[in-house]
């Protein structure tokens, strides 16, 4: 029970963490307070612009689009409920990345900020804040880290995961930046976004978990 409570504890000071950091950046948006920043980043990050880049963050980009993204989602369900049998991890999987698609929608309707006009490398639709491709992408390789996790005790195994997980997260995040269709604060907005849901979700699984392997216990009445 102290275990549970310290977990839930700590989950709660992590939501309470990552709302405040979007609710700022959300604030920062609606009273335009935030251009400063934005336009500081968008001029280091477009300042690295060359021939030989370009096409690597347009791959990223790609890596992190609706059709990839949603092959990898099929994919990864399809190896944990029938080849691995984790079907709560499945589940979990699935309500993760179905979660931030829903979350990312009802956001960008909510806010509807445009996207900005500077130096665009590549054109594409739709509101910018906050970026699909960053929550999806954040989503997505935070719980294969989680997963792979749970399911493995090689150090080295577990590092690389989340190593991993933090490269694409971000390069697909910058990768946006670079092309000129998001602000920073959209790419921000979005990881604070992606990683309350992501706690919310872990936490109601582990929560989950913990009472079916109570109920499990057999009695020693």
């Amino acid at each position: 029970m102290k275990i549970l409570f310290t977990r839930m504890a700590v989950a709660f000071l992590l939501c309470l963490v990552f709302g405040s950091i979007f609710a700022f950046i959300a604030r920062g948006i609606s009273k335009a307070t935030i251009f400063q920043f934005d336009d500081t980043i968008i001029s280091i990050v477009q300042g690295w612009e060359s021939s030989w880049l370009t096409p690597i963050m347009k791959a990223f980009t790609w890596i992190g689009s609706t059709t990839v993204v949603l092959l990898l989602i099929a994919a990864g369900f399809i190896l944990l409920f029938y080849i691995l049998k984790e079907r709560m991890q499945a589940y979990l999987y699935l309500t993760v990345m179905l979660g931030t698609g829903a979350l990312n929608q009802v956001l960008k309707m909510i806010f509807k900020r445009e996207r900005p006009e500077i130096h665009r490398l590549i054109e594409i639709g739709g509101y910018s804040f906050p970026s699909g491709h960053t929550m999806m992408s954040f989503s997505l390789y935070a719980i294969i880290a989680y997963i792979v996790w749970r399911h493995t005790k090689s150090t080295f195994s577990r590092i690389a995961s989340i190593l991993f997980a933090i490269i694409m997260a971000l390069s697909i995040a910058v990768s946006r930046i670079y092309l000129g269709v998001h602000y920073p604060s959209d790419v921000a907005g979005g990881m604070a976004a992606s990683a309350f849901w992501l706690i919310v979700s872990i936490s109601v699984y582990g929560y989950y978990q913990d009472r079916t392997a109570k109920r499990s216990k057999p009695s020693t009445a």
